[in-house]
């Protein structure tokens, strides 16, 4: 079983990773109660609680030494490095997420609050479910088309449903979902980091509630500015 973090280089003055199965925090990290939604939240200090962030999947902040995490087990956990404005953000986006856009939302409102300028920010999105195992109905792909999402990149159908597995009919690619509202938001191409790892097959690796049923466990991506 793996005990250690998934470190990502964004650059200097942060520090950044992922939890795999089974690993300790290496220091508080403020989470929110998440709810598939787009609401996002100012963290200024170390001691909010879920309870105090009901309702909240994006937290953003520009307090050196205050860690924002998002909590995923096959959603897309994105990471946001503003290094002019010192400022980071820790975005959960399932599918539900995405659709609204919400690291687009996040991006704005660290404009509104720090002056961010996307072209200025460095992403990375992490562990999350892949578009071979993001078996999806056809609710969900109208969900995306309707938001206008380019569905010749992000969708694919693969044949009938095989029962019982992840093979046959309607796929999701959140990785390049996520993507490319990032892009679109003004993120050069090359500051975004795509982790590639699905914890839907990875299952010694990383927490997956398609897998493991939604009360698992959950992996934490976190960002912190030093102090």
């Amino acid at each position: 079983m793996a005990d250690t973090l998934l470190y990502y280089n964004l650059g200097e003055g942060v520090t950044a990773f992922s939890t795999e199965r089974g690993a300790d925090l290496p220091f508080s990290v403020v989470q929110a109660h998440q709810v598939h939604g787009d609401k996002i939240a100012y963290a200024n200090n170390s001691s909010l609680t879920r309870e105090d962030l009901e309702g909240i999947d994006a937290l953003i902040t520009d307090v050196p030494g205050v860690a924002v995490g998002a909590r995923t087990a096959d959603c897309i956990p994105v990471l946001l490095y503003d290094r002019v404005h010192r400022a980071v953000a820790a975005v959960h986006a399932g599918w539900r997420g995405t659709v609204l856009g919400i690291s687009t939302k996040v991006l704005r409102e660290m404009n509104s609050r720090f002056g961010t300028n996307p072209a200025d920010v460095r992403a990375v999105i992490g562990p999350g479910i892949g578009p071979d195992s993001f078996q999806v109905g056809e609710e969900v792909v109208e969900a995306f088309r309707k938001a206008g999402f380019p569905m010749e990149s992000i969708h694919s159908f693969r044949g009938p449903l095989i029962p019982d597995t992840m093979q046959g009919g309607h796929h999701i690619d959140l990785w390049m979902a996520n993507r490319w509202l990032l892009t679109e938001s003004g993120l050069m191409e090359t500051n975004i980091q795509t982790v590639g790892l699905c914890t839907y097959t990875l299952n010694d690796r990383f927490y997956s509630a398609r897998r493991e049923g939604i009360r698992c466990p959950r992996i934490i991506t976190a960002i912190r500015l030093y102090s």
